[in-house]
């Protein structure tokens, strides 16, 4: 499987993922640049995190009018598998790849800090091979407080594409567990 990793101007960790997916999953990966069009035969195409073209506007209002884009879309319209970590996500929103908005966080603060995620769905690339359990990750935004509109998030969630929620760390999901308010708990 061959992964794309694009980069915009203020992304960053890209070469943390094109190096996970080599080193740690024994993949091909490259790096794309947001000017161009070509996903070179790519598999699964993922934005990164960062702060995509200085986040100016809004976290990935900018980025989504970048040439790849176009390619991006057309890729996951023809089945294609996306991902978006962080403010990859938010480019994914801002794009209509995914319904919602994500606003910023509901106490305003930006949140630096580990958190747990519990897996809800099995059925993806990502999430097939995790165990039934809290996982530790660090996150760190401003904007990370998902939102959809209720039947935007039943189609989510019929379609099985609410992948990880956040819980504590036993697993439980809950109010306290929610770093930003992110409705129903989902994470972004």
């Amino acid at each position: 499987m061959k992964f794309g990793v694009v980069v915009f101007p203020g992304s960053n960790c890209d070469d943390d993922t094109v190096y996970a997916f080599r080193e740690h999953l024994g993949q091909e990966a490259v790096k794309l640049w947001h000017k161009d069009r070509d996903l070179e035969s790519c598999d699964v195409v993922v934005l990164p995190g960062g702060f995509a073209h200085g986040d100016y506007l809004r976290a990935g209002a900018i980025a989504r009018f970048s040439p790849i884009m176009e390619s991006i879309v057309e890729h996951a319209q023809k089945g294609g598998i996306v991902l978006g970590i962080c403010n990859g996500f938010q480019v994914l929103c801002e794009s209509h790849l995914l319904p919602g908005a994500l606003l910023g966080n509901d106490n305003q603060k930006f949140v630096c800090k580990n958190i747990h995620v519990q897996p809800q769905s099995y059925n993806s690339l990502l999430t097939h091979k995790l165990e039934d359990r809290a996982y530790k990750v660090p996150i760190a935004n401003a904007e990370g407080r998902y939102f959809a509109h209720y039947p935007d998030l039943q189609k989510l969630a019929d379609e099985d594409r609410i992948l990880f929620k956040y819980c504590d760390e036993e697993g439980d999901i809950t109010d306290a567990a929610n770093p930003n308010g992110s409705l129903d708990n989902i994470a972004a």
